[in-house]
Formats: structure tokens, C-alpha cells, sequence
């Protein structure tokens, strides 16, 4: 059977040559990304501190830390319909700017009551919208063979939050609390206007023309997008989840100490970063239904021989890095999927509700695993429980969602 020639469906560069500046462009987005997402990581690493010095309650402690992230999330929704109009070389400029506002807020007058860290918390989360800006802004330059790795590369600038992870509080140990405000703000100024002077939309972009109500109520129509959102909570929210919770995991199931668990769970979150170009560049070469059944299977069986408990060295190391690599390869699989399938006016505000899922995909796990640790005194039901969702997501994986790309693309592209 013939196939359909391939240029019929790409954007504005080509499989044979893609331009110089649509690379520039991959990297002032993928950098864009990383210090939004450094800015929006802020409040967590303080979180202890801050419930010492105010007397915070441990819900109050989760709930600062939960704000940003759960306003990070949400927008996405309407920041990346407003991205799908207005395109990433507005947006790109515009949230950066936006994010300084709250983090020198927090730096300089918002840290002495819970009602103001909540406040700048709110609008911190601004930060987390970037997200939704960069996929449609970098999809349009690349075509559709090439974009799981563009968006796998720009989805490494997640390891934003490692870079706040790492330095916040040693920055306010050595320099006091307004010191790492001052430079994550400083350095989203330099950035905000070098995209301003140097991003451009790719050449014929896709403008929709309808009210962004509507677009929002036709994008919700989609099967592409429940299907993204659903597999996107698993494997990005998996991923959320691990990097909050597994320190406690391993402080109380294994009895590390706070300094190693935090280490351990740093080599987590750096492995899952540095495999979601992997997750795009395989989807680009065998298909993302292929990349998500696979990564889904280790999954299950890293969750199933976790849940078990065995000994830390080597196996249970083990299984938690391949569960590290399999989470980020399948969120980079996840947009190699929604840049093969959604319509190409469609795909900021595709990306903002599979955003806004695995964002708060991310959330729910840890709740569960405390309440179950609380009630049998062990973590082995939450675990097993991933290991249902990751068997029930593997399921949909073969079934629904490889039906839809069979029905969208021919059968040789259809993996």
C-alpha cells in the first residue's frame, strides 16, 4: 500500500532540513521553561522552614506548597488557548514577566504570615504555566516525524525544579531569605527580554479565530485529548509524585536519613528529566503507543517488586530508577502522541488540559500513600495500587489509543 507522502503533513521545516532557527528557538524555549519552572519550585524546598518559624501544622505546610502548584496547573488550561491565538513569541515574554511580580513579593515582604506565602503562592504558580506555552510554540517548528524529540528536549526544562531543589536553601542559610528570590527574579528579567527581542512564531502558524471559550469547548471534545490527559497523569503525575513523597518514603520505610533520602531522591528526579528526550526521540522512531506500553510495563513491574519491600541495594534501587527512567521516557511519549494527533490550532489548548492532568495527577498519590501507611503501618497496598493504575493505563494504551492512531495516520506510521 502506498502511503501518503509525508510533507503533505509537516509544518515549516522539513524531515530532510530543519532550519538553524528552529533549533535557537527549541533552546530559548527549553531554557524559558527550566527558569519558570525554577521559579515556580521556590515554596517547596522552604516548606520546612517555614512551618518551623510561623508554627505551620503539617496540612498547613502541604497546603503552601500545594498552591502554586495546583494554579500552575490549572492555568495551563487558558494560557496555552491564549498561546494557541497569540503565539509563544507573546506569551513566552509575558509569563515570564508576570512571575517576577510574585517571587519578589515572597523575597521581600510576603514570608511572615501564611495568609502572604499563600497570597504570592497563588500567583507564583504563574510560573507553571510556561509549560503550555512552550509545546505549541516549539510543535510549529518542527515537523511531525521530529517533534516527540523537539518536545522531549524542551520538556527536560522541567529539571527547572531541581535547580531550586538544590539551591534555595543553602542561598538563604548563607544570604538570608530574600537572596534566591532576588536572583530567580533577576534572571527572569534577563530572560523575558531576550525572548522578547529574539522568539518568532514559526512561519505559517495556525491562528484560530473563534472566542477562546469556544476553542476550550471543542478542544474538551477530543478524544485525543482525555486520552493524553489520562496517560499524562499517570506518567508525569507518577513522576510529580515520586519527587515529592519518596523522601518520606525512604526516611520512614528504610530509616535514611533526611540528607541521603533527599540525595536518592535527586538522582530520581535528574534520571526521569534526562529521559523525556529519550521518550520523544524513540516515539519519533517506533511510535508513541509502542514507547507508552513499554514504559507502562516497567512501571508495573517496578511498582509490584517495590511493593514487596526488599532491600534497598540493589533491587530496590533498581526498581525505583527504572521507574525514574520509564516516568520520564513516558511523558516525553505522551506529547510525541498529542503532537501526532492534535489538529494543529488545537495543540496549546490540547496541551494545557494534559498539562493541568499531569499536574495534578501528581498530587492524589502521596495523599493515598499516607493514609494507607497510616492505617497498615506499611506502603505496600499504595504501591500495589500503581501497580493497578499503571496496568489499567498499559490496558487503555493498547486498546482505545492505539485503535485512535490507527484510525488518524496510516497503518505502516500507525506503531
Amino acid at each position: 500500500m502506498l502511503q501518503p507522502s509525508r510533507k503533505q503533513d509537516e509544518g515549516p521545516a522539513t524531515a530532510a532540513a530543519i532550519s538553524g532557527r528552529a533549533w535557537l528557538m527549541l533552546a530559548l524555549a527549553t531554557v524559558g521553561f527550566a527558569v519558570n519552572f525554577w521559579a515556580w519550585a521556590l515554596l517547596s524546598p522552604l516548606g520546612p522552614r517555614f512551618k518551623d518559624d510561623l508554627g505551620l501544622s503539617s496540612f498547613q505546610q502541604s497546603l503552601l506548597v500545594a498552591v502554586p502548584v495546583v494554579v500552575g496547573s490549572l492555568g495551563r488550561v487558558p494560557v496555552g488557548a491564549l498561546t494557541d491565538r497569540y503565539g509563544g513569541r507573546v506569551m513566552f515574554p509575558l509569563v515570564s514577566a508576570a512571575t517576577i511580580v510574585p517571587v519578589l513579593y515572597l523575597g521581600l515582604a510576603g514570608h511572615s504570615s501564611l495568609a502572604e506565602l499563600l497570597v504570592g503562592g497563588f500567583f507564583l504558580g504563574i510560573g507553571g504555566t510556561a509549560f503550555a506555552v512552550g509545546v505549541p510554540f516549539v510543535s510549529a517548528w518542527f515537523p511531525p516525524q521530529r517533534r516527540g524529540l523537539a518536545i522531549g528536549i524542551f520538556g527536560a526544562g522541567m529539571g527547572g525544579t531541581a535547580i531550586s531543589a538544590l539551591t534555595t536553601v543553602k542561598l538563604v542559610k548563607a544570604h538570608g531569605m530574600a537572596n534566591p528570590f532576588l536572583i530567580t527574579a533577576a534572571v527572569l528579567a534577563v530572560y523575558a527580554v531576550i525572548a522578547a527581542l529574539l522568539l518568532r512564531d514559526a512561519p505559517g502558524r495556525t491562528m484560530p479565530t473563534e472566542p477562546m471559550a469556544r476553542r476550550l469547548a471543542a478542544t474538551l471534545k477530543l478524544g485525543i485529548t482525555w486520552q493524553a490527559s489520562a496517560l499524562y497523569a499517570v506518567a508525569f503525575g507518577g513522576y510529580v509524585a515520586f519527587s515529592v513523597y519518596l523522601p518520606t518514603y525512604l526516611k520512614t520505610g528504610y530509616g535514611l536519613a533526611q540528607a541521603d533520602a533527599a540525595n536518592r531522591m535527586a538522582g530520581f528526579v535528574l534520571l526521569a528529566v534526562a529521559m523525556r528526550p529519550v521518550g520523544g526521540w524513540l516515539s519519533d522512531r517506533i511510535g508513541p503507543v509502542r514507547v507508552l506500553a513499554g514504559v507502562l510495563t516497567v512501571v508495573l513491574a517496578g511498582a509490584f517488586v517495590q511493593a514487596f519491600t526488599p532491600s534497598l541495594a540493589p533491587v530496590g534501587t533498581i526498581a525505583f530508577l527504572a521507574m525514574a527512567a520509564a516516568l520520564g521516557a513516558g511523558s516525553g511519549a505522551v506529547f510525541a502522541l498529542v503532537a501526532l494527533l492534535a489538529p494543529a490550532n488545537k495543540v496549546g489548548s490540547i496541551t494545557g488540559v494534559v498539562g493541568a492532568a499531569g499536574g495534578l495527577g501528581g498530587f492524589l498519590p502521596p495523599l493515598v500513600m499516607g493514609a494507607l501507611y497510616g492505617t497498615y503501618g506499611s506502603y505496600a497496598a499504595g504501591l500495589a495500587l500503581l501497580g493497578v493504575v499503571a496496568a489499567a493505563a498499559l490496558a487503555f494504551t493498547e486498546t482505545g489509543v492505539r485503535h485512535a492512531v490507527i484510525r488518524r495516520l496510516p497503518a505502516a506510521q500507525a506503531h
